[in-house]
């Protein structure tokens, strides 16, 4: 099937199911989710031309996993997102069973993605590519084909291209698993977006496949990735698959000692940074987690499934990466709804709120809707929700890095993102309570403020374009 007919046929399953998606009560009013179907990883977070130009896994036509899709959002202030449709369709030989995670990098006023083609035969056999698309107006893109084929030493486990400029070259990390079944973040080395070199293996030594790979620099350098098969150990690694960070020397490497999960949460995952042109590093990631129970979500029934975070700034603190919600989150805030000082609350609560909590003097424990539990101290917060496959409770936990002060909440319909002392520790979840739910108590000498939240005010545009 031609590119044009897959993206009509995407666009044809948006509007004969859209409306039903949106009448469901666990649907987000300001987080980003599919227009219907399964969306996942974000893909090629850039700002272009002044706008932010964000894309995402999709798969329109169930709310399972398959031949994915990239699809476009567009922002001029990071919380109204446009709908853009697809960009890409899985059309060509090199990409028929998957157009799979990338990034977005700016040459010469063009907007190049990168991205991997997946391929599996008959026999279940995977092939992987890293491909190059081209755009000139944001709106119409070109596929460039193949950059770089399997090298020798890995399997085909190889995907998921960042790409950077630094020092007037060109660069990009790519996930891996060898041949030996560890996983590991390979680099490449670019003149041109043209010609690649392989040059080397960054970092390894702990699981058995590292996804979504990402490097920046804050104070020092910084590789992000996501590892697969990490032992639970203790309070760490609690989730099926991680998300997580090495600060390290981009020459020198990047030990895996001293690997430091960035969300505590019960779904973060694959998250994908990009700096803006005010010179912050913006990050994204999926409020959801490969193999972790989706198949249980409520959502299936109105024909969608999964959501991204909020935008975060992040910035280095010492040994961290402290993740901030941006300023422009405040631009959300509609009417402020509760203004307490000192002491225990209880009240009823919408599900579409900020809550600050500041003030806090001791320990201080949190039910929320009854379905939720946070449980504070100076040192560690611990959380508690039903376990999404209905096998009673389940936990996540965290040990501070400075004494508790002050904690940020964010609660959209099924989500909810913490973030304690402005963003040192973060937790992000999704719950699936009785939508009817608004009690909600704190217990602990504390100052609440509650706002009430706007919904976001993007659009939608079903217009599919011949490119």
């Amino acid at each position: 099937m031609s590119e044009l007919s897959l993206k009509r046929k995407a666009m044809q399953k948006v509007e004969s199911l859209g409306d039903t998606v949106k009448k469901d009560p666990y649907y987000p009013s300001y987080h980003i989710a599919p227009p219907v179907g399964l969306l996942n990883d974000p893909n090629g977070f850039i700002q272009w031309r002044g706008s932010y130009h964000l894309f995402y896994q999709w798969m329109p036509f169930r709310t399972g996993h398959g031949a994915k899709f990239w699809a476009q959002l567009t922002s001029q202030n990071l919380i109204d997102w446009n709908f853009e449709g697809p960009a890409l369709a899985p059309d060509q030989w090199y990409d028929r069973t998957g157009c799979y995670s990338g990034s977005a990098v700016e040459k010469d006023g063009e907007l190049i993605l990168f991205y991997t083609g997946n391929v599996k035969n008959d026999k279940g056999e995977r092939e992987t590519y890293q491909c190059k698309v081209r755009s000139q107006d944001g709106v119409h893109f070109e596929k460039c084909g193949v950059q770089i084929e399997l090298p020798e030493g890995f399997t085909a486990h190889f995907r998921d291209p960042k790409v950077w400029k630094m020092d007037n070259r060109w660069y990009m990390v790519i996930g891996a698993q060898t041949n030996e079944n560890e996983g590991c973040i390979v680099l490449y080395e670019s003149m041109d977006l043209e010609t690649w070199i392989f040059k080397r293996i960054v970092a390894s030594g702990m699981g058995y496949m590292w996804e979504c790979p990402d490097f920046f620099r804050l104070e020092e350098d910084v590789l992000l990735f996501s590892p697969q098969g990490v032992e639970e150990n203790e309070i760490d690694y609690r989730n099926m698959y991680q998300s997580g960070y090495i600060i390290g020397d981009f020459d020198e490497g990047f030990p895996v000692e001293r690997f430091r999960e960035l969300d505590r949460g019960f779904e973060f995952y694959a998250p994908q940074t990009m700096m803006d042109e005010k010179g912050r590093r913006l990050l994204i990631g999926w409020m959801g987690m490969p193999d972790g129970g989706e198949e249980y979500f409520p959502t299936h029934d109105y024909h969608w499934i999964h959501q991204l975070t909020l935008p975060r700034e992040l910035e280095q603190r010492g040994d961290i990466i402290v993740q901030k919600p941006p300023e422009e989150l405040l631009e959300l805030r509609r009417r402020k709804i509760i203004e307490e000082k000192g002491g225990s609350w209880e009240g009823d609560l919408s599900r579409n709120v900020e809550i600050v909590i500041s003030d806090i003097s001791e320990a201080l424990n949190m039910n929320v809707y009854d379905y939720f539990f946070i449980a504070c101290e100076k040192d560690k917060v611990v959380v508690r929700r039903p376990s999404i496959e209905g096998a009673g409770m389940e936990w996540r936990a965290a040990e501070l890095d400075s004494p508790l002060e002050e904690i940020r909440m964010f609660i959209d319909r099924s989500s909810l993102e913490i973030f304690i002392n402005g963003g040192e520790t973060v937790f992000s979840s999704r719950m699936f309570l009785d939508p009817s739910a608004t009690d909600c108590r704190i217990e602990g000498e504390a100052s609440v403020t509650v706002w009430e939240l706007r919904k976001q005010k993007g659009e939608e545009k079903y217009e599919v374009r011949s490119d």
